[in-house]
C-alpha cells in the first residue's frame, strides 16, 4: 500500500512540476515575448503594400501615345500561411515561368510577406488566382509600355519594375509622371483569403507629359538612319530636326534602334541618346561659323577674293584639301561652297585667335544647350591660352575641339533665323527665347554661301529636291584615336535647312565611322535628302 501511495505521490508531483513549468511558460509567452509573437500572430494575418501610381502618359505633338500605363499583376505571399511549400513551388513555377527552387527558399522563409513576380500579364495573375494557394495573392499595379516599340526610345528612356524612370526623359521628368503612390493594407483569414483590403494612403496619377516630336517625321528620320546603318555599317549615327524659328524639336533619333519595351537587352551604347550626348570633331560642318566670325568683324566681306595655294603651313602643321588642287583665286562664298580647308584656315588666321574664340562660344559651343534630355555633353572648346602654335589652324575647320550633334544644330539655327539662335526643345510648353548672335544681313550671306555647297561645284550638289532650294554643309573630320588622328576612321556629316530663303526645317544628319566611303556628301547627304524630302510635303512647307 505503501509503495502505491509513493507512486501516486511521485506521480502528483511531477503533475504539479509540469503544470508549474506551462504556467512560467504561458507567463514568459504572455509577458516577455507577447509584443514579438503578437506582430508575428499579426504578420500571419495582415500585409502592407506599396499601391504604385499609374505613370502619365508620354505623347508625341498631335497626341500619339509614345509611353503608356496598363494594368499588370503583381504576385505576393505571406510564407506563414502557405500549407505546402513543396507543391505550391511546383504550381507557381508553372505559371509564373520561374525557377522553382527559388520560389521554394521565398515560400519557406520566415518573412511575413515576399514578391513572387513583379508586373506579370495580367491573364498570368488570374492563372495564379485559380490555382488557390491559400497564403498566395496578386494585386494589380500599372506596368509601363511603349506601344510604338523603337521609336524615340533613347530620347524616353526606360522606368524599371520599381515604376522609377532609369534613363532619358523617364528619369527626367520622374517626379511629375511618377505620381504619388499609396500604401493597401490586406487582411486575411486564416485561410489565406483576403476579409478586408483598406486603402490607408491614397494613390495619386501622375501628370501626362506632351513631346514636340511629330511620331510619323521620328519614324521616317530613323528609317532613313537604319538604311544608312545597312550601307556602311557605322559605329552609329544621329539625327536631328528642329524648327529653327521656335527651336522645336520634331525629330531627334539614334541609330542602332533600341526597343523600349526590352531596353535591358540592349548595350550600353546602343541605349545613350547620342545625338545630345556624343562629342566630336566637326570638321567642315563648323566652317559657316568661322566665316560668319570674320563677316561680323569684317575682316572679310562675301566677295573678298584669296590666292589659296595647294596647302598652307601653320606652325608645326601642314594643311591641305580633301582633294589635290593647283594654286586658285577664290572668294569667300567658294570657299565655303568647295569647302576650302586652305581658305578657311586663312579666314580664321584674318580673324584671330581672340575673337575666334568669342566667335565660337557665342554660337553656344563649350557649354550644354539646356535642351531637356538628360545626360547632354557639354562638348570641349580650348580657351585660347591652351592653344598650339598650329591650334589656329585646325579650330577654323573644325578640328582641336569637339561639339554634339544638338549643339551643332543650335549653333545653325542662327544662321537659318536671321542671326537669331534658338535653343532646342523637345517638351511642348517649353520656350526658347532667342538670342541674337549675329546679324541679320551675315546670316543671309553666309546663307546664301551654303546654297552654293548643294549647287554645281558644290560638295553635295547631289541633294537635290525639286521645287526647293537648299542650303546646307557636309564634314566629313578625321577621329582623333589616343591623340593621333586616324587615316581609317571618320565622322561623316551634313547639316541643312530648307526652304533657303525663309527656312522652317533644320535637319543634321551624323554618322559615326562609316565603313567604305566615307565623305559626308555620300553618306550623311543622301539621308538629309531623304529626310527633307519627306518632311518638307508632309508639314505642308510651301517651295520658295
Amino acid at each position: 500500500m505503501r509503495l502505491l501511495d509513493r507512486r501516486i505521490g511521485l506521480l502528483f508531483a511531477i503533475f504539479f512540476l509540469l503544470l508549474l513549468a506551462a504556467a512560467g511558460r504561458a507567463a514568459w509567452l504572455g509577458g516577455v515575448r507577447a509584443d514579438d509573437l503578437g506582430e508575428r500572430a499579426a504578420a500571419q494575418q495582415a500585409a502592407d503594400l506599396e499601391v504604385p501610381a499609374r505613370r502619365g502618359t508620354i505623347t508625341d505633338r498631335n497626341g500619339v501615345e509614345l509611353a503608356v500605363s496598363e494594368d499588370a499583376a503583381t504576385v505576393f505571399a505571406n510564407p506563414f500561411l502557405v500549407k505546402d511549400p513543396v507543391r505550391a513551388a511546383a504550381q507557381l513555377a508553372r505559371v509564373l515561368d520561374a525557377p522553382e527552387d527559388e520560389l521554394l527558399d521565398q515560400l519557406s522563409g520566415e518573412a511575413g510577406f515576399v514578391y513572387l513576380a513583379r508586373q506579370v500579364d495580367a491573364d498570368v495573375g488570374d492563372e495564379v488566382e485559380e490555382l488557390g494557394i491559400a497564403g498566395v495573392d496578386t494585386v494589380a499595379e500599372p506596368r509601363r509600355r511603349y506601344p510604338q516599340d523603337e521609336l524615340a526610345s533613347q530620347l524616353l528612356g526606360a522606368v524599371g519594375t520599381d515604376g522609377y524612370g532609369l534613363a532619358g526623359l523617364e528619369q527626367a521628368y520622374e517626379e511629375s509622371l511618377h505620381g504619388l503612390d499609396g500604401r493597401r493594407r490586406v487582411v486575411s483569414d486564416a485561410l489565406g483569403d483576403p476579409v478586408s483590403i483598406v486603402e490607408s494612403e491614397p494613390v495619386e496619377a501622375g501628370d501626362d507629359l506632351q513631346l514636340t516630336i511629330d511620331a510619323a517625321l521620328q519614324a521616317r528620320v530613323e528609317d532613313a538612319l537604319a538604311k544608312v546603318g545597312e550601307a556602311y555599317d557605322p559605329r552609329g549615327a544621329h539625327a536631328i530636326v528642329i524648327d529653327p524659328n521656335t527651336g522645336e524639336v520634331l525629330s531627334l533619333a539614334n541609330w542602332p534602334a533600341v526597343d523600349a519595351n526590352d531596353w535591358a537587352a540592349a548595350p550600353d551604347a546602343a541605349r545613350r541618346n547620342g545625338a545630345v550626348s556624343s562629342s566630336f570633331e566637326p570638321g567642315s560642318t563648323f566652317k559657316p561659323f568661322t566665316v560668319s566670325g570674320a563677316l561680323e568683324e569684317e575682316v572679310v566681306d562675301p566677295g573678298t577674293e584669296f590666292t589659296l595655294e595647294p596647302t598652307i603651313t601653320v606652325a608645326d602643321r601642314v594643311i591641305g584639301e580633301a582633294h589635290e588642287r593647283g594654286t586658285v583665286e577664290l572668294s569667300v562664298g567658294e570657299i565655303l561652297a568647295q569647302s576650302s580647308n586652305v581658305g578657311t584656315v586663312t579666314i580664321g588666321m584674318e580673324l584671330g585667335e581672340e575673337r575666334f574664340d568669342e566667335w565660337i562660344r557665342a554660337f553656344g559651343f563649350g557649354e550644354p544647350t539646356g535642351v531637356e534630355a538628360p545626360g547632354e555633353a557639354p562638348g570641349i572648346v580650348p580657351p585660347p591660352e591652351d592653344y598650339s602654335g598650329s591650334s589656329i589652324g585646325n579650330l577654323p575647320i573644325g578640328q582641336g575641339l569637339s561639339v554634339t550633334p544638338i549643339q551643332m544644330v543650335q549653333g545653325y539655327s542662327a544662321i537659318a533665323n536671321e542671326g537669331v539662335m534658338r535653343t532646342p526643345y523637345v517638351v511642348e510648353g517649353g520656350e526658347s527665347e532667342g538670342r541674337r548672335v549675329i546679324s541679320e544681313e551675315t546670316a543671309a550671306d553666309v546663307s546664301k554661301m551654303l546654297e552654293g555647297v548643294l549647287g554645281p561645284g558644290g560638295t553635295a550638289e547631289e541633294a537635290q529636291i525639286a521645287g526647293y532650294e537648299l542650303a546646307g554643309k557636309t564634314g566629313t573630320a578625321e577621329k582623333a584615336i589616343d591623340g593621333v588622328y586616324s587615316d581609317t576612321k571618320f565622322f561623316a556629316s551634313f547639316i541643312g535647312f530648307a526652304p533657303a530663303e525663309d527656312p522652317e526645317l533644320l535637319v543634321s544628319v551624323m554618322v559615326d565611322e562609316p565603313q567604305g566611303s566615307y565623305y559626308g556628301g555620300a553618306v550623311a547627304a543622301p539621308a538629309f535628302e531623304e529626310i527633307v524630302s519627306f518632311a518638307l510635303p508632309y508639314l505642308r512647307i510651301a517651295p520658295r
